[in-house]
Order: structure tokens, then sequence, then C-alpha cells
């Protein structure tokens, strides 16, 4: 065994990005000084320093403590001498486990100099309060970060530093975000891509056949290092599925994404979306609403290329009129394109449970493609009638309930207001004995019974004033959709989910000794549901003829 006068004297200075905030007195180098000063005075030899910097002393995953335990549990190491004893570390349970267990059982000295702390003499008692006190401070300061971190975040003010792709930094104001027009390009590649029936797979390999560098690797190219990438042009799968889900690139920053458990715990964990802080139009989009929004739509029906080599356009969006269930498109080796078809995927479980409800997918897509022209056609005529049956009412009539619903609404809240000052005027004359409490439980509870009743109809009220302006704008979003598309050729995924919602299928009907089968278009927006019955014959003899 070595003598402890051969074993390394261990010098460890810790440097947090909380420590800044007493300026110089906690800096590397006035710690190596202070440190190199007390060892030298007395008498420490084999001197030795492992340097945290910009480490929390909440964790002890450090890189220069943890090379000072390697060397610490080989033997070669005599003496540990620290500043002061949250330098260390700041949790005060596993700070006293190095100090009282660790370092002992590898008859390891510890010496925290400012502290008075010297395991060899035995003057501890104060040692464990001075840990909690650290451990105390350390949440404090973690305590007064996130309040600062918080209220940053409530002011609109981007709290992430890593910028999306995409989007780079003001240089006269780093919470100001401007495009990147190089990135931004790769961006909008992506996000049209996924609209022209694309999943993020598919996307990931173009992109890495293009030979187009990942965002890591921009990154790296920019800061000089694209050299230590070892993959530069692979994009993953996740990458893709981040860059479509971003909000951020409609305009938008995005809050509280993240958060940890404790100051002592750095690993982040998500927060549900409903509970992210939006703030809409803070910086350029990149991608427009519309094409954000119908990339969403998409990516709930993930669609797979299939043997023909076509998307189908209908996964996801096809449901049985009897069980509600979803329908699926079945295709094999065997079956042509003609012959493909949907059927219900409760039937293919059990066949007593519901019909087949067999379809054909050319037939479907002709049906819906012509009913969608017809319809196209009819709103591009005639809008103002379109918007007065999208409204179910005249223009005339819906202004008019909504017109009385806001002025009742606006009494109701009023109305409200004086029922609370009564409550306390009654308050006070029963303090004062002016009424009987018997005459205080009996107004009150006439007061209590109005005042919830309003509150019940202001809540429909608003409910009702909410949906009406709602369906307006959802219907001239409509016709902006129909206005786009001047002429609709074929069906697409892109042209599917941007007019419908869904479409049911019906069980057929043989009563009239020819197969007929209804089906039920849903537009989006609710603005309309087209129905329409196919006869079955007609459509196998253009087969025929075909």
């Amino acid at each position: 065994m070595n003598n402890i006068n051969d074993k390394i004297t261990a010098l460890y200075c810790r440097l947090s990005c909380d420590d800044d905030l007493q300026g110089e007195s906690n800096s590397i180098t006035n710690q190596k000084a202070i440190l190199s000063n007390y060892a030298e005075n007395n008498g420490f030899r084999n001197l030795k320093f492992y340097i945290d910097d910009g480490i929390s002393g909440t964790t002890f995953d450090r890189q220069g403590f943890n090379a000072m335990l390697a060397d610490i549990e080989a033997g070669t190491v005599g003496t540990v001498i620290t500043k002061d004893l949250s330098r260390l570390g700041r949790d005060y349970l596993k700070t006293g486990e190095f100090i009282e267990i660790i370092f002992p059982n590898y008859d390891v000295r510890y010496i925290a100099i400012n502290d008075n702390v010297d395991t060899i003499k035995n003057e501890n008692e104060m040692m464990i309060f001075k840990n909690v006190f650290n451990d105390w401070y350390a949440r404090d300061t973690s305590k007064k970060i996130k309040a600062v971190f918080n209220a940053k975040g409530k002011s609109g003010k981007p709290l992430t530093t890593i910028l999306p792709y995409g989007y780079k930094k003001s240089d006269t104001d780093k919470n100001v975000w401007i495009v990147d027009e190089e990135t931004a390009d790769v961006v909008r590649k992506v996000f049209q891509l996924c609209i022209d029936g694309y999943g993020p797979t598919q996307i990931a390999r173009m992109l890495s056949e293009d030979m187009v560098l990942t965002p890591t690797a921009y990154q790296c190219q920019k800061n000089g290092t694209l050299s230590t990438v070892k993959n530069p042009y692979r994009w993953a799968q996740k990458t893709i599925v981040g860059m479509l889900e971003k909000p951020e690139y409609v305009g938008h920053t995005v809050n509280f994404k993240t958060k940890r458990k404790s100051y002592k715990h750095k690993k982040k964990i998500n927060i549900p979306k409903e509970d992210w802080l939006i703030f809409e139009n803070t910086h350029e989009a990149i991608i427009p609403q519309h094409d954000f929004d119908l990339v969403q739509e998409l990516r709930k029906n993930k669609r797979r290329n299939q043997k023909h080599g076509e998307i189908n356009p209908f996964s996801g969006m096809i449901y049985c009129a009897d069980c509600g269930e979803k329908m699926y498109l079945a295709r094999s080796q065997s079956l042509t394109a003609e012959q493909e078809h949907l059927k219900c995927s409760t039937y293919s479980k059990d066949n007593h449970e519901c019909s087949a409800h067999f379809i054909r997918t050319v037939v479907l897509k002709d049906i819906v493609l012509k009913e969608l022209r017809r319809f196209t056609d009819f709103v591009r005529s005639d809008e103002e009638e379109f918007i007065r049956l999208a409204m179910d009412s005249s223009r005339q009539e819906q202004s008019k309930e909504l017109s009385l619903a806001k002025r009742k609404l606006i009494q109701n809240e009023r109305r409200i207001s004086e029922l609370d000052k009564l409550f306390t005027r009654l308050y006070e004359d029963n303090v004062c004995g002016k009424i009987s409490d018997e005459r205080f439980e009996q107004m009150s509870h006439g007061y209590e019974t109005e005042q919830a009743e309003l509150k019940t109809q202001l809540a429909q009220l608003s409910e009702f004033i909410e949906k009406s302006e709602a369906k307006k704008a959802d219907t001239v979003k409509f016709i902006n959709i129909v206005r786009k598309y001047t002429d609709l050729s074929e069906l697409t995924p892109e042209i599917m989910h941007e007019f419908i919602e869904k479409i049911v299928v019906h069980a057929p009907d043989k009563s009239s000794g020819r197969r007929k089968q209804k089906i039920e278009i849903h537009l989006r927006f609710k603005v309309a549901v087209m129905d329409a019955v196919l006869d079955c014959k007609d459509y196998d003899k253009k087969r025929k003829v075909a």
C-alpha cells in the first residue's frame, strides 16, 4: 500500500451557474488559489486539481468528481480538500455519506477550509448543520430561479435555449427569432411531403438521399465542428415527427413543455399539450396555419404505401354505419386494384356482431369525387346560399338570435354582480341585528337560488355565442378551401382531409332486387352531410365496358 505522504492530495473545485450570483468569490480561479495556498502552507504534496465548471451541487454525476472518486477507489488519494462544504455538494444526505462513510472507508482525509472541517481532527459537530444549510440554499436558489423562469415564460418570452430547426436568434435581441432561410426551405419541404402523402420514415430517407445535413450536423457546421458528426446526412424518423408537431413553425411561442420533478432531479418530464402555454404570432411563421392543421389531421390517420404504389386516401376515415367502428382496406397479392375493398373491422373479428359492409375502393373513390365536385360547384356558384344552409337559418335570423343572446349575457353578468353586493349588505345587516337570523336565511337562500340559475344561463349563453361565431368562421374557412381547388381531377389524401371529416358506409340494400348502398359524406367543420346512394349494378357495367 502507498505511504500516506506519497498519495495524491485532491484539490476539488466546483462552480455552478447558481454560484455566479455570489460574484468572483466562488470562481474556479479563486478556488484554485485558495486550495493551492492552503495545501502549500500546511505541507501537503502531490497536488492534483479536479474541476467541475458549470455543474450544480445537487447532482454527483460530475466528470471531475467522478475522476476523483475513481482515484480514491484505486487507493491513490490520501486527502480531499475543498474551499467549503458546498463545493463538495449541496445534497446534505449524499454529502454526509461521502464524508462520513465513503471517504473513511478508503482512509481519505477530508478538509473544508472555510467551514473548519477536518475529519482527522474530529471537529465535525457542526458539519451536519452546515450541510443541511447548503441543501437549503440549493433549494432556495432553485425556487428563486424557478420563479424567474416562470415569470419569463408567462410574459411570452421563449424559454428554450435551443431554437427549432429553421430559426436563428436575432443579432440584436436573443429573445427574437428570425427565419433561417437555408433550413426553413427544408422545413417547408418536410411539411409538403407529408401533405403529399409521405410518412416520416419516407421523408427521412428522402432527405438522407438528397444529402441534407441533419439539424445537429447543420449546427456543428456553423460551429466548425462538423467533422465530429459520424453520419451528418442520416435523418431519423423521430426528428421528422418532432418537426411536424411543432406549433413554433406557425409563429407561436410555446413554453412549459417540460418540467423537472425537483431541484435534485435534472431529468425532464413531458407536460401534457393541454397544459402548454402558447403565445400566438410572436415571430415569423415558416408554415401557414392551414398547412400545419392539415398535417395534424393527416398524422391522426397514419397511411402506408400499399402494394400498388399508391397511398390509401381513405385511411382512418371510413366508418361502419351499424357498429360505428372503422372499416379497413382489404388488399392481397391475389386481388387486383379493381377488387380491393373496404370492410367492417368488427365483422372481421366476429361475423356474428356485424355485417361486412363491403364496398370496393374504386367505387367509393368515384362516388366521393363526384359528390365533392357537385358540392364545390354549388358553393362556387352561390356562396350566400351555402352560408345560409350551413348556418341552418337565415343570416338575419341568426344575427338576431346572436344579438339577443349577447344582450341577455350582459344583463345576467350585471345581475350576478348586484347579487354579490346584496349578499354583503344582507350579512352586515344580520351582524348588526337589523334583520333576524331567520329572515337572513330566507333572503340569502332566495339570492343564492337566483344566482345559481343566472350562472347556469350564463354558461349556456356563452356556449351558444361561441358556437354561433365559430360556425360562421368555419363556414368561411370551408369556402376558402373550395376557392383553393379550381379543379378536382383526382382524390388525393390532401383533398380528402381538406374537405371531409369522415365517411359512413351503410349495409347494402337488396330489397329492390338490385344491390344499392348508401354512404354519408360528412364534410369538415360540420358544414354539411352529403348522402349518396350508389347502384352497384351501374358500376359493374362500367367495369365490364372498361
